[in-house]
């Protein structure tokens, strides 16, 4: 399990580098990024496009970007953590 959490630590100390390039990370384009690179915006996209994150943009208000980025990155591995623990007691219940 070291390995692991050796492994989450040296992926969130590389979370500021996404602050580096004007590029959107894969999967976080919004419709004008469409628009800009197909000419059109895909029918789906355009209802998709309507939830609300809980951190947008990974900014926090009264935080610096990079104060912000990691915070954001922190809170999104302990909830992935949080998922698979609780998934992991709820099937070791079932069996």
């Amino acid at each position: 399990m070291k390995k692991i959490y050796l492994f989450v630590a040296f992926l969130i100390a590389l979370v500021p580098l996404g602050l580096l390039t004007q590029n959107p990370a894969w999967g976080e384009w919004d419709i004008s990024y469409f628009k800009e690179k197909l000419g059109f915006i895909p029918k789906g996209i355009k209802s998709a496009n309507s939830t609300n994150a809980i951190i947008p943009d990974y900014a926090i208000d009264g935080l610096g970007d990079i104060s912000s980025y990691y915070l954001s990155a922190i809170i999104g591995v302990i909830l992935i953590f949080v998922i698979f623990f609780a998934l992991k007691k709820v099937l070791k219940r079932a069996k």
